[in-house]
């Protein structure tokens, strides 16, 4: 098991067409080269172990003990040695290999980070090890998770038992990747499509450490091969639309939303149709959610981003949130005005008088809410310099849609705190336009007149349909309103 397993090391050929003369390897004094082998070895093409083989790891000599020359045959070794996958649920399962394996990273690791471009150029042969072991040690299937059925936002993380060991490999793929001594125009052939794709798959992990890492990796990956942008993007939004029409199920939104919203603060101006179709198709529909608590923050990062480029988009997201929002979820409705308050603050007064009127038509009932906490978060609007501002210029037809609400609070809301915000904002109205506070004060009193007017013909009505229809006698299969007096039932 051994020289098969040592057999499959990949060995720096003196011709073509060899396979027996292995990779020179010194002692610790690096002196005297190891004696050769006989088993054969394959090229370096091949040089990729089974997850089968577990056991035999031998580690290699250092790398400060080869020449210069030496040391990329080396670091194919040595990456070579690292695709074998062990089985980390049980610590104490082949402990002596695991530590080995473990210590070869650690060292690639200190290689890589180490590495300077005027003494040393990763080749294709390093490229495609390193690729190849990355995806054996990562690339990999989730088992089902056992909260499908809950929300997930108040569940312990799941943390990965192999995570120290995965740690080091993605903490040697980003290295590798930001090297200097990789060249991206080599190393795209093999940081391939296929290789973007595996990598945002791996975002579903349960292990936040995980997707912590993947969120760095993905970001460096975009910032260094521009020419899988597009690429990128489109795989994002691939996600995010089988998030929001099919499964509402996936862990990485967070962390995918947060890459994407450092995508979009370098997008130049102005912005092309697909960044804006991405905001209208993805970015709003995002916020219906069941689970958009556990990622709101990055969400509305990314949309504020998308109106500092180009403010006239803000129309455009205030009506996409009044479609989808949560009528019957307290705690979304505060988080809704929270972002409509960073949106209306950037907007022009040209793109706010385009949604004034249904925006406070949905504000007026949030300011009646019988939940405290959406109510005083929709009166906070006016603590805004900004808003209050555009209210002002457009008092004309934002105080008569507030009257009735403000008035209506003032007389029967049962909290305090909500009760105070209400007659302050009824004052700030009084003193923007007092004539046109009265007159829609005036309006109120009559509305509210007309209303009890005609409660009272209501009652009336029903009264007589009640009496006449008691006074008629029940015969055969006749409809009744109500029961005759004096019938039992």
């Amino acid at each position: 098991m051994f020289k098969q397993f040592l057999s499959k090391l990949p060995r720096k050929s003196s011709k073509p067409d060899s396979t027996s003369d292995p990779t020179p390897q010194r002692s610790g004094s690096g002196t005297s080269p190891a004696p050769v082998r006989s088993n054969s070895v394959k090229r370096m093409s091949s040089a990729v172990f089974p997850s089968s083989v577990v056991a035999g790891i031998e580690p290699l000599v250092p790398f400060k003990d080869v020449p210069n020359s030496e040391k990329l045959n080396l670091f194919v070794s040595k990456v070579s040695l690292c695709c074998v996958t062990f089985d980390f649920s049980d610590q104490t399962k082949n402990s002596v290999e695991k530590d080995v394996k473990r210590q070869t990273l650690l060292e690639l690791l200190d290689f890589v980070a180490s590495s300077s471009p005027g003494s040393l150029k990763f080749t294709e042969p390093a490229i495609l090890a390193m690729c190849r072991m990355c995806a054996v040690n990562l690339f990999r299937v989730f088992p089902p998770s056992y909260r499908e059925k809950n929300d997930g936002d108040d569940n312990e993380p799941v943390f990965d038992p192999a995570w120290p060991h995965l740690q080091i490999v993605y903490d040697l793929l980003l290295k590798f990747i930001t090297s200097p001594c990789l060249d991206a125009k080599l190393a795209k052939k093999y940081l391939d499509h296929g290789f973007i794709v595996k990598l945002l798959e791996l975002f579903d992990s349960e292990d936040p450490r995980e997707r912590e890492c993947l969120k760095t990796i993905l970001h460096r990956v975009y910032g260094k091969f521009m020419v899988h942008r597009p690429f990128i993007r489109k795989s994002m939004s691939n996600i995010f639309y089988s998030f929001v029409f099919e499964t509402e199920k996936r862990n990485g939104i967070a962390e995918l939303l947060e890459v994407f919203g450092s995508i979009v603060s370098g997008f130049a101006l102005p912005l092309k149709e697909e960044h804006k179709i991405f905001l209208w198709r993805v970015l709003v529909p995002l916020h219906k959610a069941k689970s958009v608590g556990g990622y709101f923050h990055q969400l509305s990062y990314c949309v504020t981003q998308f109106i500092d480029k180009e403010p006239k988009l803000g129309s455009v997201v205030i009506k996409g949130l009044l479609k989808f929002w949560p009528v019957t979820s307290s705690q979304k409705e505060v988080m809704f005005l929270g972002e409509v308050e960073e949106i209306v603050e950037a907007m022009s007064v040209l793109e706010f008088q385009k949604v004034m009127v249904p925006l406070f038509l949905r504000i007026a009932c949030c300011v009646n809410s019988c939940h405290f906490q959406v109510s005083e978060r929709a009166l906070f609007l006016w603590n805004n310099d900004q808003i209050v501002n555009l209210i002002a210029h457009n008092r004309q037809a934002i105080l008569p849609i507030m009257f009735a609400a403000l008035e209506k609070n003032a007389e029967n809301h049962w909290n305090q705190s909500v009760l105070n915000l209400t007659l302050n904002v009824r004052k700030m109205f009084c003193e923007m336009d007092e004539d046109l506070f009265m007159s829609c004060h005036a309006r109120f009193q009559e509305e509210e007149a007309e209303q009890c007017s005609a409660e009272e013909k209501r009652k009336e009505v029903w009264a007589r349909l009640e009496k006449a229809a008691s006074m008629k006698p029940v015969t055969g299969k006749t409809a009744v309103l109500v029961t005759p007096l004096g019938i039992a039932c």
